[in-house]
């Protein structure tokens, strides 16, 4: 019987909505929608980041990485997502799942590391005006951008690599949209207390830690614009890094909120709790990237007279 058990598991079957054919013709709409909007919304901050000269200063190539990375993100879940809507068999090849693990945990990890990278910036601007072009010159927002993109993917290559020697037997259906690492990890028929506690030391220091870099940069920035006198400039000085921290409140809101919620009622109406849970992962995995350039657009006047003067150029032709 233990060799029965022990069969390897050559595909997983993702749940998602399954159980609920209306709601998935709907979500198919819905997120098929919100997909064109982050390739449209994101695509053009690309776009205006290079083309438009006065955008390039740390700020913006930090803003296009971040426009970047959530086009690759929601582009390694959202097209699979849409095909299982509408189709009858929702599986996934072993191999498929394991790239798919590796790229949406990359993609994850260098987003909140590049957050961090962009509320340094943010904090070198506005409480060290004078030295940021020495602090921040083109060499040294290169350098830490590209650290950011490798961090994301060493981090998830090890966590990746250790998921996929586990032994996986009957059970490989993953209650989720896709395949999600946490959610993969746990059909495992062996002990996985090794791998949740890498997890755990790797969650703190590409989580946890670029959070608290967060905190410690906009209680100094706050600190700093308040010693502003005058109104005006308070207010200069806020808006320069408002858009950035509702994205940092928006993206680590949802993130806390998934992973650190009580689980001690899981037990009860557990199928109410597994719906809110796909729930909040698709706000954080679709609403998070199709925010973020309505965020920074509607409170930068840089990106808005930026798109306008594209704008100009396109209908001049």
């Amino acid at each position: 019987m233990e060799k029965i058990n022990e069969t390897s598991v050559t595909e997983f079957f993702l749940k998602g909505l399954s159980g609920y054919p209306r709601l998935e013709i709907i979500f198919f709409v819905l997120i098929l929608v919100m997909y064109m909007v982050i390739l449209l919304g994101n695509g053009i901050l690309i776009v205006i980041s290079i083309l438009d000269p006065h955008l390039h200063t740390p700020m913006y190539f930090f803003l296009s990485n971040l426009s970047f990375l959530d086009i690759c993100y929601t582009s390694t879940s959202i097209p699979p997502t849409l095909v299982s809507f509408l189709s009858q068999r929702k599986t996934i090849s072993f191999s498929g799942c394991a790239v798919q693990m590796f790229l949406g945990l990359a993609m994850g990890t260098t987003e909140c590391v590049l957050l961090a990278m962009m509320a340094f910036d943010r904090y070198v601007a506005i409480c060290n005006p004078l030295r940021y072009p020495i602090i921040m010159s083109k060499i040294v927002y290169v350098q830490m951008a590209a650290g950011s993109w490798v961090a994301g993917g060493v981090n998830s290559l090890v966590q990746t690599i250790l998921v996929v020697q586990l032994p996986f037997c009957r059970n490989n259906v993953i209650n989720h949209f896709s395949c999600e690492i946490l959610a993969v990890m746990k059909l495992a028929c062996a002990d996985i207390s090794g791998n949740e506690f890498i997890m755990l030391v790797a969650t703190t220091v590409f989580t946890l830690t670029p959070l608290l870099l967060i905190v410690v940069s906009y209680t100094l920035i706050i600190s700093s614009i308040l010693k502003i006198h005058s109104a005006e400039g308070r207010s200069k000085a806020f808006s320069t890094c408002s858009a950035h921290l509702t994205v940092v409140i928006i993206f680590y809101g949802t993130i806390l909120f998934m992973y650190m919620k009580p689980k001690s009622k899981q037990s009860l109406n557990s199928d109410k709790l597994q719906a809110t849970d796909k729930l909040i992962s698709m706000f954080y995995g679709v609403m998070t990237p199709m925010m973020n350039p309505l965020i920074y657009s509607l409170r930068n006047k840089d990106i808005k007279e930026a798109v306008k003067l594209l704008g100009r150029k396109v209908f001049s032709k």
